[in-house]
């Protein structure tokens, strides 16, 4: 997973998203040019905490985003933001260890929340995992939105049912975005989005619609963006 595909601010420029990766309700034109211009805003790290007492101040709309060690959360925060390097990529699973915080243009805070799931990870590392993160979700007023990344491929894992339990006793609404879609044929992709959306039928902090991406094809990103820029202060 390298950030060499993540480049400039003109990810929509002749990037027509497959249709089973749309829907016929999706965001307008001026929706997703207003985001666009939104997520083009200069982007900087604030901080990375690995505790409590690191968070930053709590004054603006927060969106995360968490998955699995490996799952391409880094390369769909770059895509997002159309920069090569603001979330680092890395071959080697489990290399996040801190809350990483950045500010966009004085309107959101995106949180990059460390990797979960890496097989190798010690017991006592999992344990600081699900405590550090179980503190940020119930203690951060300002957080509207969780992207809880999947990977296409696999769909939902144990380790993703177990943060979304942890969502689900915060009352922290979040969207399941689905990573890595390009490798997927276009029924199969379906056959998960369909699988991923009845999943959550039981979840009430779930927002209904499963969201298909590919941060090297580009796709999905656009109508994620519009999704995310509801959430922005004025």
């Amino acid at each position: 997973m390298g950030d060499h595909e993540t480049h400039g601010h003109d990810l929509t420029d002749g990037s027509v998203p497959d249709e089973s990766t749309t829907n016929e309700s999706g965001p307008d034109a001026e929706a997703l040019e207003s985001a666009r211009k939104l997520f083009a805003q200069e982007c900087q790290f604030v901080t990375g905490a690995a505790d409590l007492g690191g968070l930053p101040e709590d004054k603006f709309p927060e969106i995360a985003f968490a998955g699995r060690s490996n799952v391409g959360k880094s390369s769909l925060v770059n895509a997002l933001t159309g920069r090569k390097t603001l979330a680092r990529t890395s071959n080697t699973p489990g290399r996040t260890r801190q809350i990483n915080f950045f500010d966009l243009g004085g309107r959101l805070m995106l949180v990059d929340l460390p990797g979960y799931g890496y097989a190798r990870a010690a017991k006592t590392e999992v344990a600081a995992w699900t405590r550090l993160i179980q503190n940020y979700l119930k203690g951060r007023v300002g957080l509207r939105r969780l992207c809880l990344l999947v990977d296409g491929r696999h769909g939902l894992k144990p380790s993703d049912e177990e943060l979304m339990d942890l969502l689900e006793n915060a009352a922290v609404p979040y969207r399941i975005v689905l990573t890595k879609c390009d490798k997927l044929k276009s029924a199969a992709l379906a056959a998960r989005v369909a699988e991923v959306e009845n999943a959550l039928r039981k979840r009430t902090a779930a927002l209904p619609q499963v969201l298909p991406t590919s941060a090297i094809k580009k796709r999905g990103i656009a109508e994620l963006r519009a999704d995310l820029a509801e959430l922005a202060g004025g």
